[in-house]
Parts: C-alpha cells; sequence; structure tokens
C-alpha cells in the first residue's frame, strides 16, 4: 500500500483529480464528510506540504466550501482534527467555522459563519497558507472567468480580448496571482506564511476589481458566478489576517529586527 508521506507524483494527481470531482459536485458539511472519507484527516498529518495547497486551492478553483481550516489549525497546535476552533477576524474580532450547514449573517451567505466572544492564541502559520492558496485558486477561477468572456465577447466585429485596457488588466491580474503562488510555495515559517497570505488577499481583491471591469454589467448579475468568488475573497482576506493588517504586521517585525530576513534562498 503507498502510504500518503512518499505518494509519488502520479498518486497525487489520482488524488488531485478525485478531489476536483468531488468538489464540483458536493459543498458544505457533506463536502467535509467526504473528505473526511478520502482520508484529509490522515493526509493533513502525514504529507500537509502537498495536501494543504492541492485542497485549498481546488476550494477555491471550483467555488465549494469546507470548514476544513479547522483541522489546519487544530493540527499545527498538536490537537485533534475533527473540530471547531475559534479564528482571529480582521478588526480584532473572532469567528467560528461551523461543521453543519446553518443560516449565517457573513457577506458570503454560503459560509456558516458566526461571530464569537474571543479565542485562545493558537498557532496560524499553516492557517494563512491554507488561505494563500484558498484565495490563489479563487484568483485563477475568477480569472478564467473574465478570460472566457473576453475571448467570447464582441465589439466593433472582434473579441474584447484584443483591446488593450482588457489585456492589460487580464495581464495584471495574472502577474499578481502567480507572484502570490509563488510566495506561498517559499513560505516554510510565520513571517513567510503571513507574507504569503498578505500577497495572496492583495492579488484576489486585484483580480475580483479587474475581472468585474473586464465581465461588465453580466459580472454584476446573480447569474454569474463571478459575485459568489467576490464574496468568498472578502470574506477570507479578513479571516486570520486581511492583507492589509498582515503587511503592517510584516512592516513592524522587520523594525524590530532591524534588518529584513532572506525568505528565498536563489
Amino acid at each position: 500500500m503507498t502510504t500518503y508521506s512518499t505518494a509519488p507524483d502520479s498518486d497525487l494527481a489520482l488524488l488531485a483529480d478525485a478531489l476536483r470531482r468531488t468538489m464540483e459536485t458536493t459543498t458544505g458539511a457533506a463536502l467535509d464528510a467526504a473528505l473526511t472519507e478520502l482520508g484529509w484527516h490522515d493526509m493533513l498529518t502525514e504529507m500537509p506540504d502537498d495536501t494543504i495547497p492541492m485542497v485549498f486551492r481546488l476550494l477555491g478553483e471550483t467555488g465549494a466550501h469546507a470548514p476544513v481550516i479547522n483541522d489546519v489549525v487544530l493540527v499545527e497546535a498538536g490537537r485533534e482534527a475533527g473540530g471547531v476552533v475559534p479564528l482571529p477576524y480582521t478588526g480584532g474580532s473572532w469567528v467560528a467555522w461551523a461543521r453543519e450547514d446553518r443560516d449565517t449573517t457573513a457577506l458570503d451567505a454560503e459560509l456558516p459563519l458566526a461571530p464569537v466572544a474571543s479565542g485562545d492564541p493558537v498557532p496560524l502559520a499553516a492557517a494563512r497558507r491554507a488561505l494563500g492558496w484558498w484565495l490563489v485558486g479563487t484568483s485563477r477561477a475568477m480569472l478564467d472567468l473574465a478570460r472566457t468572456h473576453a475571448l467570447d465577447r464582441t465589439q466593433f466585429g472582434k473579441p474584447i480580448a484584443g483591446f488593450q485596457a482588457v489585456r492589460h488588466r487580464l495581464a495584471e491580474t495574472y502577474v499578481a496571482v502567480e507572484g502570490a503562488e509563488a510566495a506561498l510555495q517559499a513560505a516554510t515559517d510565520e513571517l513567510g506564511s503571513l507574507l504569503g497570505k498578505a500577497a495572496a488577499g492583495r492579488a484576489a481583491i486585484l483580480a475580483a476589481r479587474h475581472c468585474q471591469q473586464v465581465l461588465g454589467g453580466i459580472g454584476f448579475t446573480a447569474e454569474h458566478d463571478l459575485h459568489r468568488h467576490i464574496k468568498r475573497v472578502l470574506v477570507l482576506d479578513g479571516l486570520c489576517g486581511s492583507s492589509r493588517e498582515l503587511t503592517r504586521e510584516a512592516g513592524a517585525i522587520i523594525r524590530s529586527q532591524g534588518s529584513a530576513p532572506r525568505l528565498v534562498h536563489l
């Protein structure tokens, strides 16, 4: 039997395909149960460096959701996966991500988030990397929607993808997302994880703005998927520190140390 810790690339590709198919048909509490059935808890413990980017990027690309960020925090804290842990939210507040489907007052009405009074300090490096990968996946989904529209939509007898302003917006989005992914791939410690999540949040907000401009009026409609991704971005960016807060925090760390550490050895 192939163990997770020594799974070859071919097995990882098969796993990613199985996860994508599951996420394209299931979400919420049902997806949480399906991931557990697929061995999510074991994978998170035995091969987190492969599992976290794969699962959370696919959540973003497919538009599905599951309360598995709880598991990332719990496992990093040395506790058992499967529970719920209060998570810090932007502005000094705290939220809990329920493991069952329920009504919510969150901006993204699909996410069963609820405010809580407070929470205990928990390690957040792995959670920030996970959320960063989720934001990258969502950004790529928005970019794909905008790119497809630009190729299909015609004005003055040609696709709007040929217009320089449209191409610039798509190119800026692509560069930002690629940069965020590179930052997450290089993140190995708390500061790197903080910067990776900040880069992913900034890229996702830029993607939301530019892709909305490319899509025009159709991007505002309830029938189009873009608004779902934008709401998801705004919620995820604030979880475990927004891009603005984390950028300020990184600056404070560097000022206190008197120098900027080398995060990537080229």
